[in-house]
C-alpha cells in the first residue's frame, strides 16, 4: 500500500536515492525545501513540493497531519566550508533546531507519523585507531560526536509520542557525481591520487544504493528504531581503500596528502579526516538489512565501471 512521506533535504545526495526509490514504487512523496522550483527540477514526480523555512513551522506545520512518516535529511553540509565559530554553530543549528520544530509540530498533529527517520554520522563515535564501536557504543567527545549527539537527542522526543524513532548514522557515502569519491577522482585520473593524511586511520564507506536502502529498510519494517551504523561491513583504512581505487581506475596510489595541508584548508575540520572510527553495522545486520556491497572493490566497480 503506498505511503505518504515527507522528506527534508530531498535535492542532497541521499535524498536524491531515496526519493528516487519511493517515486518510483508508488508513495505519495511531500518534499519540504528552501526552494520547491529546484526540486521540481531536481527530484521530479514528487506529489507536492512545500516551501521550508525550518524556523517557520506555522507555514508548513499542517503538512504533518496524516503522513506516514517523516524522513529528515536537511542539514549544512558539514565539509561545505573552513571549520569558523559562526560556521560550526550553522552546522548544529541546521540539525537541531529544524529537527525540534518537526518533533514539536507533530507533537500537534491530530494523526501523527508512525516513523520519523533521521540522518546522522558515524561522526558520532570517537577516533580511535584500535577500538571497535557498535550502535550500543557511547558518544565521542570532539564537536562531530557533539553535534550527532544533541542532534539524537532531539529525536528522542518522538518517543514519548508514541512515533518509532530511526536515527542512521551513515558513514561516508561513495557516489560517482557527488560526495568523497566524486572529489577523488580527478586527482587519480591525473597519476597524483593517494591517502589522506598517513592512510591508517579507518574509513567507514557506504555505497550509495545501500545508504538509500538502509532508509528504506527502516521505513518499511515497524519492528526497526533507534540507531542504524550505516557503514559497510568491511572494516578497512584509508590507505587500502585508496589502493582498491587505484586498481579499479589503473592508476598509482602513492602521492600521500600530508595532514597540515588538509588542516590549513579544513581547520579543525581536518580532524575528522585524518582521524577514524573502526565502526561495525552491528544493529542493522541484526535487523536483517543485506547489503549490496559489502567489499570496496566491488562497490568501486560499480561506481566506477
Amino acid at each position: 500500500m503506498p505511503q505518504k512521506i515527507i522528506i527534508t533535504g530531498a535535492t542532497g545526495l541521499i535524498g536524491k536515492k531515496i526519493s528516487e526509490i519511493l517515486i518510483n514504487r508508488g508513495d505519495e512523496l511531500i518534499i519540504f525545501t528552501r526552494s520547491p522550483e529546484k526540486a521540481k527540477s531536481i527530484v521530479p514526480g514528487a506529489k507536492e513540493y512545500i516551501k521550508w523555512n525550518f524556523n517557520k513551522p506555522d507555514e508548513w506545520k499542517e503538512k504533518i497531519n496524516g503522513v506516514d512518516s517523516i524522513i529528515h535529511l536537511a542539514g549544512e553540509n558539514v565539509m561545505g566550508k573552513r571549520w569558523t565559530d559562526d560556521y560550526k554553530l550553522k552546522i548544529l543549528k541546521s540539525r537541531t533546531v529544524s529537527t525540534n520544530n518537526l518533533i514539536s509540530a507533530v507533537s500537534q498533529a491530530e494523526q501523527k507519523p508512525k516513523s520519523f527517520i533521521c540522518s546522522s554520522a558515524s561522526g558520532y563515535y570517537p577516533y580511535s585507531s584500535w577500538e571497535e564501536f557498535t550502535e550500543d557504543s557511547k558518544p565521542g567527545k570532539h564537536f562531530l560526536a557533539e553535534v550527532t549527539k544533541q542532534w539524537e537527542n532531539e529525536t528522542a522526543k518522538a518517543d514519548d509520542l508514541g512515533v518509532r524513532r530511526v536515527n542512521i548514522r551513515t558513514g561516508v557515502v561513495l557516489d560517482k557525481n557527488e560526495g568523497a569519491l566524486a572529489k577523488m577522482l580527478p586527482v587519480f585520473k591525473m597519476f597524483i591520487g593517494g591517502p589522506l593524511g598517513n592512510g591508517k586511520q579507518w574509513f567507514p564507506w557506504i555505497h550509495i544504493n545501500d545508504t538509500a536502502g538502509i532508509y528504506i529498510f527502516a521505513l518499511d519494517n515497524e519492528y526497526v528504531k533507534g540507531p542504524l551504523n550505516a557503514v559497510s561491513p568491511e572494516i578497512i583504512n584509508m590507505k587500502l581503500f585508496c589502493k582498491n581505487l587505484g586498481k579499479v581506475l589503473n592508476r598509482p596510489s602513492i602521492f600521500y596528502v600530508p595532514s597540515f595541508i588538509l588542516r590549513i584548508v579544513l581547520g579543525e575540520g581536518a580532524e575528522a579526516v585524518i582521524k577514524g572510527s573502526k565502526i561495525k553495522p552491528q544493529k542493522t545486520l541484526g535487523f536483517g538489512y543485506k547489503f549490496q556491497f559489502e567489499k570496496s572493490i566491488d562497490a568501486l566497480n560499480n561506481i566506477i565501471n
